[in-house]
């Protein structure tokens, strides 16, 4: 049976940037979902691994930015406390887009021996869908939780139906990936 991991991208964020504002509430609401996936990970003892940028300070570690954001007053306060790493759970910092991009994550995911990979955070346009591409270019089975993203009102649709149309990616909902798990352990 192939065997997943949960992908969370980019959510331990201080929105600092031009459409952070529009995107902090967004992805709190995203985060929520996010946590439920994460709880199931959890619970079957399947690998949840954080990728994220590292804000350009590149001595800062991994622990270091969430707990920068856990400090933070808001949506990147909120998230961080709501989603904040467990010791059993993995980080990697990326430096671009992808996770794959100049990150061990190929490595990793390798020793694992995961097959499918089931993608969620921000920004959906950007971020999640270079890493979405990028690992079915590397031919993971490849799930993007909709509803688990978060993305700019006005882009959330074409980059929908770019997922859509790329061979290999499926996009669900929350709901319907955690049915579909519990039926058939959806992997």
């Amino acid at each position: 049976m192939p065997r997943p991991a949960l992908l969370i991208v980019d959510l331990f964020s201080r929105f600092d940037f031009p459409d952070g504002p529009k995107l902090a509430p967004l992805a709190l609401k995203a985060a929520k979902k996010v946590r439920q996936i994460r709880d199931v990970f959890d619970e079957e003892q399947l690998p949840v691994i954080y990728a994220n940028d590292n804000f350009g300070d590149w001595k800062c570690g991994f622990d270091q930015l969430a707990e920068v954001c856990r400090h933070d007053d808001g949506p990147a306060g909120d998230i961080a406390k709501l989603l904040f790493p467990g010791p059993d759970h993995y980080t990697v910092l990326k430096p671009k887009h992808s996770a794959f991009l100049a990150t061990p994550l190929a490595l990793l995911l390798a020793k694992l021996d995961i097959s499918t990979l089931v993608l969620a955070g921000m920004a959906l346009d950007s971020c999640v869908l270079a890493t979405a591409i990028d690992a079915n270019s590397r031919e993971f089975s490849t799930v993007v939780v909709s509803d688990a993203t978060a993305c700019v009102p006005d882009r959330r649709q074409a980059a929908l139906t770019l997922l859509r149309s790329t061979g290999g990616v499926e996009v669900r909902t929350a709901q319907v990936f955690l049915r579909s798990h519990e039926r058939g352990k959806g992997h």
